[in-house]
């Protein structure tokens, strides 16, 4: 993923931590994947575990509408 643009970025700041490792979630790398298409995205991320924080503003907003266009295509 180097040299690539992030789809979306959130940096949790030391805000948000992970409930199983009780740590604090740091900015980690990880791709949306979606009928073949993958998407990098910036996320809150638990450095023990690996746990992905992914916010419901995402799932249910950029994502819904990047799968709908996906699928109209």
């Amino acid at each position: 993923m180097a040299g690539e643009k992030n789809y979306y970025t959130i940096d949790p700041q030391g805000k948000l931590s992970c409930l199983k490792c009780g740590v604090p979630l740091v900015k980690g790398k990880a791709k949306f994947m979606y009928l073949d298409n993958g998407f990098p995205v910036e996320l809150p991320v638990c450095p023990v575990c690996g746990f992905v924080y992914v916010p419901e503003e995402l799932a249910l907003g950029k994502v819904a509408s990047v799968e709908r266009a996906l699928e109209d295509k």
